[in-house]
């Protein structure tokens, strides 16, 4: 539970992060693509030395590492996309009700438990992200034209849970976990560099402080991936791991906005806590 506790922690400490890149005017993307190789090198100082070439190419996990590491990037980009276009709280809640994905996964392809008060509590843990995320006594309004942005925001997190599961399952040994999360970093920094490039005939350029920004940003980004595998790694249902995961750091996430940036809830905010309290519980016990 200890790995799971902090990673619900590094999850949170994401969304502050970038709170406070919105109060010093950080350029988010910019900050954002040096995260990940600040990332792959903090990766490298947990797996205790820089791999050999030899050691990366004969990995049983490489086209996964290739595969999620392209997926960070692009799903990073639709997330933006659809908080301009359809609105934060749409994002937010398209990005975490994608739980339902791997949480099916778990059940059909490794048979885990499931019992009636599992699902209600899957479900109430749905309806507390919504719940939490709407910041406005509205609800959400999804423009229909653009729910395409949504739509691939859900599956596309969805599929990096799922995958990160099915790796750690088969194919990264124990002890590998740095590495194989050092290495899904420096694929999105990679890929990342081709939009530093286009930026850069955009007139827009590095500066001091996005480099600043992104290496406050890349070690607890390394370490909410690097404890969600350990603690699947360690024999915790994913049914149980992404609902935790996903509600608690919504909650925590909401609770740091009120001690931190004296963020004002709503009604329906302070429900969507209670209800996230409850789900927690029915999940995990």
């Amino acid at each position: 539970m200890i790995w799971l506790i902090l990673s619900i922690t590094t999850s949170s400490l994401l969304y502050v992060i970038f709170k406070y890149f919105e109060v010093f005017k950080v350029h988010t993307l910019h900050a954002i693509i040096l995260n990940y190789i600040v990332a792959c090198v903090t990766g490298f100082i947990a797996h205790g030395s820089v791999p050999e070439v030899e050691q990366i190419i004969s990995a049983d996990w490489l086209f996964y590492a290739l595969f999620l590491g392209a997926l960070f990037i692009f799903i990073f980009n639709i997330m933006a996309l659809t908080s301009q276009k359809n609105g934060l709280s749409v994002a937010a809640v398209a990005g975490k009700m994608s739980l339902v994905i791997p949480v099916m996964a778990g059940f059909w392809l490794y048979e885990e438990s499931i019992g009636w008060i599992k699902i209600a509590g899957i479900l109430l843990a749905l309806t507390s992200v919504y719940l939490t995320s709407v910041k406005s006594r509205d609800r959400l309004k999804f423009n229909t034209s653009l729910l395409v942005l949504p739509i691939i925001l859900f599956i596309g997190s969805g599929v990096i849970d799922t995958t990160l599961k099915y790796v750690e399952k088969t194919h990264v040994l124990p002890g590998e976990e740095p590495l194989f999360s050092a290495m899904c970093f420096a694929t999105a920094f990679v890929l990342g560099i081709l939009i530093l490039i286009y930026e850069a005939t955009q007139k827009r350029f590095l500066t001091i402080k996005s480099l600043i920004a992104g290496i406050i940003l890349g070690i607890p980004n390394y370490y909410s991936i690097y404890f969600i595998i350990k603690t699947l790694k360690n024999g915790m249902e994913s049914s149980v791991v992404y609902p935790i995961n996903h509600v608690g750091t919504v909650l925590f996430t909401s609770l740091l906005g009120i001690l931190l940036f004296k963020e004002k809830l709503i009604p329906k905010n302070y429900i969507g806590i209670v209800v996230a309290v409850a789900a927690i519980l029915m999940i995990a016990f």
